[in-house]
């Protein structure tokens, strides 16, 4: 009997043995076959020091603030030392506690995991959740490719434990996990997420990170539909803190009741600040990367090689700039919306029905819904059919986009109704772009009314024929010429007919000084003023002040008859406030690559392009125009439409040279205002020429753009820290020409009288 015993335990212990060494060669067969496998082989020595991942260029403002990204995945890596403790902690007590013990495999939580079939939860550690997030990819419906896989992330697990440390190891995996809404890593989710960087974020927010891991989409706290989840998730891992002594239970339980908080702001393209500057820094770094390759010769990616653009932009000021915008345009936009309540060709005027056609069906076939038709070679018959068709689309409005249900052709009349406007702000000194907005919103209106679009200059172009004339004849503001009509004849500078253009408001008589002429945007003086010194040299002025553009060189240029744009016309501007220095404008400071190697540093060029003394009396005379002319709203003048003029009155008592500029029918509206260290130019206008106010009061461009400028300054003014300037122009030592002027009493107060009905600086 005893012997029959002996013989079973024999039998039973070599079965034993049979088992363990049976699975141990299996396992060992595994990660034999595992890292030999030649169709996803495992990460080289080299691949583990330089993980290939995709990494976005960031864009960065003057003030050090990240104002976009360029991205294929929108990853931006940090180190260790920049997460805070509470999310280190927080991840370490959820996702794997015993993190600091272990070299890559937890094999106590792996046979917990075996045990209890997954019940207990998981056994991958961080170290094996990076080793899947770099190296390997997911298997799905296939068991035996699931255990594959999993030895290859155990490989690599231990790969990575002897190459890094485990603060590399946390800084890596939450640097490439991927929180959905193109936050890809944990910089990106701090910051759209909950608007700040990963540094900053408290306990609470570092809590619903963690809780995403588990799986970003069915525990976001943006979805409604897993909110709730998301708030669950959050206190389990405020359970696992206090578990392991990070919280204490008082905190724990206070912490469970607080409610989920995020402040979502989502960073595409079409979102943020800068918009349309960002859209203009693209197509600058696309010439940019062709002529700057990398060292083996391969173009730089700025979707991908996480690339650091250092920009002029100050991150506040556009701010300020684009809230300023919108909160004009938005108010103006209800007056143009009542103003067309009894036009029969809403939102056109002064144009016949076909011609309303003629505008909407080009606008039909610029779309891109028409253009991706097109190159799927449907018919316009099909076509057509399509744009008829009633479909559910979200528009915009200033309140917000509307979900609607509206026919791709009555979304195009809709857009046409809504005005347009851009402001751009320079330093005149340094040539540095401090605020671009290209437009009212990037995501419904592409156009960039900066430098995209050229619109006519009106009246904001007399200030160049006023200094071609002091630059050259010496003229004082003190100057008088006759207030009569003046007639350049038939021939001269190559014109077919004489010119004799009229006043805006038809008055004449008296002499008037420059200071008045200008102020007064009188075309009899600019026209006198160009004869005088021939249209030729005013191009040539405009020309070496920024102007690119192609400019006729005949009379009418005194009126300001020429399409430019807002860039230019800023840039030419700030001339005048830099001593008659050009600096050509900057939008790049440095660029550096991925690893902090500065690739180019840019310095302006400059240019000398008036006196500093004829600089100088163009300022003083376009001081006039904001002290008694179409700009004195600024300071605390009277205006017939106090509502449509947003926030008025400003109340400004400081040095500022301005112009206004309102071009016919009032398709055009702009102002150009200048302090001594910041240039800031404003238009605004419809898409179409023939979209605009019907009359004078509020077309004119001391109702449709200075509003925008003076939000925007007081704005600036209200921030300290951004020190821009209230001081007086610096005035040249020993100033040749006159600039006191006395000015007679009666004519200043029958200018206020005039503002109460605004014939504003209208050229034709």
């Amino acid at each position: 009997m005893a012997k029959k015993e002996t013989t079973s335990f024999k039998k039973y212990l070599k079965w034993f043995w049979g088992i363990v060494l049976g699975g141990f060669t299996l396992i060992l067969l595994l990660f034999l076959y595992t890292a030999w496998d030649p169709f996803d082989a495992l990460p080289s020595f080299e691949e583990l020091e330089n993980p290939q991942t995709n990494l976005a260029t960031e864009v960065i403002s003057i003030d050090g603030k990240t104002i976009g990204k360029y991205a294929t995945e929108n990853r931006t890596p940090i180190t260790f030392k920049e997460l805070p403790t509470n999310l280190i902690n927080a991840l370490v007590a959820t996702e794997d506690e015993r993190f600091y013990e272990h070299s890559g495999i937890d094999f106590r939580g792996t046979a917990r995991a075996v045990v209890k079939l997954g019940a207990g939860g998981g056994a991958s550690t961080i170290t094996q959740q990076l080793a899947k997030n770099l190296f390997t990819k997911r298997a799905s419906g296939n068991k035996i490719k699931r255990v594959i896989q999993k030895a290859k992330e155990w490989i690599v697990a231990i790969k990575l434990e002897r190459q890094y440390t485990k603060q590399e190891i946390i800084a890596m995996y939450l640097n490439t996990q991927d929180f959905i809404f193109r936050a890809v890593g944990i910089r990106s989710a701090s910051r759209i997420y909950f608007g700040k960087e990963a540094k900053d974020l408290d306990l609470q927010e570092a809590a619903i990170i963690v809780a995403m891991l588990k799986n970003p989409r069915q525990y976001n706290p943006h979805r409604e539909i897993s909110k709730k989840k998301s708030l669950n998730r959050r206190n389990v891992v405020f359970a696992q803190m206090y578990k392991n002594s990070f919280i204490t239970e008082e905190e724990k339980d206070s912490l469970q009741k607080l409610p989920l908080k995020i402040n979502f702001t989502p960073e595409s393209h079409s979102d943020g600040y800068a918009t349309y500057f960002r859209g203009h820094l693209q197509k600058v770094m696309r010439k940019w990367v062709k002529e700057h390759p990398k060292p083996n010769g391969e173009e730089y990616n700025i979707f991908e090689d996480g690339l650091k653009i250092y920009v002029t932009l100050d991150s506040r000021m556009q701010q300020y700039a684009e809230e300023a915008v919108n909160e004009h345009m938005a108010n103006l936009q209800k007056y143009f919306f009542k103003e067309q309540k009894n036009n029969k060709t809403a939102p056109f005027l002064d144009i016949e029905k076909s011609q309303v056609a003629g505008i909407l069906n080009r606008a039909k076939k610029n779309s891109e819904r028409y253009k991706r038709l097109k190159k799927a070679g449907k018919s316009s018959k099909y076509i057509d059919e399509v744009f008829k068709k009633k479909t559910a689309m979200k528009v915009f409005s200033y309140k917000g986009d509307i979900d609607t249900i509206m026919s791709p052709n009555d979304s195009i009349k809709y857009y046409k109704y809504f005005l347009r406007s851009g402001l751009l702000s320079i330093e005149p000194q340094t040539g540095h772009i401090k605020a671009w907005v290209g437009g009212v919103n990037y995501k419904h209106f592409k156009f960039d009314a900066v430098e995209q679009q050229k619109r006519q200059v009106g009246s904001t172009f007399k200030p160049f024929v006023y200094a071609t004339a002091i630059n050259q004849l010496k003229l004082s503001p003190c100057t008088e010429f006759p207030n009569i009509p003046y007639t350049i004849p038939q021939g001269k500078y190559g014109i077919p007919e004489a010119y004799t253009p009229e006043n805006s408001n038809s008055k004449y008589g008296g002499m008037l000084t420059l200071k008045e002429g200008l102020a007064g945007s009188v075309n009899t003086m600019s026209a006198r003023l160009v004869d005088m010194v021939s249209p030729e040299n005013v191009v040539r002025l405009a020309k070496s002040a920024g102007i690119e553009t192609d400019i006729p060189a005949n009379p009418s240029i005194a009126l300001g008859a020429v399409d430019l744009s807002l860039l230019e016309m800023v840039s030419a501007y700030s001339t005048f406030a830099n001593r008659g220095l050009r600096v050509s404008p900057m939008i790049i400071t440095r660029i550096e690559d991925k690893n902090g190697t500065v690739l180019e540093e840019f310095t302006p060029k400059t240019q000398e392009v008036l006196s500093e003394e004829s600089s100088y009396v163009v300022l003083n005379l376009l001081e006039g125009v904001t002290q008694s002319g179409s700009g004195a709203r600024l300071r605390s003048g009277y205006t017939a439409y106090p509502k449509i003029v947003t926030g008025f009155p400003y109340k400004f008592t400081n040095a500022i040279a301005g112009k206004t500029g309102t071009t016919q029918n009032q398709s055009d509206g702009w102002f150009m205002g200048v302090v001594p260290n910041l240039a800031t130019g404003v238009w605004t206008g419809g898409e179409d020429r023939s979209t605009h106010f019907p009359g004078i009061g509020y077309g004119q461009g001391a109702t449709m753009s200075l509003p925008s400028w003076a939000l925007f300054m007081q704005k600036c003014y209200a921030d300290k820290s951004l020190k821009i300037s209230k001081a007086e122009f610096d005035k040249p030592e020993n100033l040749s020409i006159n600039i006191n002027c006395e000015e007679d009493t009666d004519d200043k107060n029958n200018k206020e009288e005039e503002e109460v009905v605004p014939e504003e600086d209208t050229d034709f």
